[in-house]
């Protein structure tokens, strides 16, 4: 039987976060496909190329030069094509307006970039294996910010 594979993004400019980011998702026992972005546009290029496969699982930076995390997640959820994807906000930024803004425009649930590389692969590990068609339906306020 063939193991299904995860396709997974992460937009980020800071090129260290993408390295233990990919570190840290090579260490799970999760397969994984993942594509790596360096600011919002990048990113959404890609999205809107033809005939790809989107990944089922976005994680965004908020603070990127180009295109911010913020501008991603409302153009994402504001098209038919990407609106399904799940979005992980992954940011330093542990600000009440940043986390009750991207709740509101739709992301699933938001992250603190962890200091430690056990707490950053646990916190991958949680959102990858998350049931995100039942997380989505009973989502609210107290489940959105993750903490690990």
């Amino acid at each position: 039987m063939a193991l299904h594979t995860l396709n997974v993004a992460l937009a980020d400019d800071d090129e260290d976060d993408r390295l233990l980011f990919k570190d840290a998702i090579d260490e799970l026992k999760i397969h994984t496909k993942l594509s790596l972005f360096i600011n919002g546009k990048e990113l959404m290029d890609y999205l809107t190329l033809p005939n790809i496969i989107l990944p089922e699982v976005i994680f965004l930076d908020l603070n990127m030069p180009v295109k911010n995390g913020m501008q991603c997640l409302k153009e994402i959820k504001e098209n038919d094509k990407l609106k399904a994807i799940s979005v992980a906000i992954y940011s330093t930024s542990s600000s009440e307006v940043d986390i009750e803004e991207t709740f509101i425009c739709g992301a699933n649930v938001y992250i603190n970039k962890p200091n430690k590389f056990s707490d950053l692969k646990a916190a991958i590990d949680k959102v990858l294996q998350l049931n995100w068609q039942y997380h989505t339906s009973t989502l609210n306020r107290d489940n959105f910010l993750l903490r690990i």
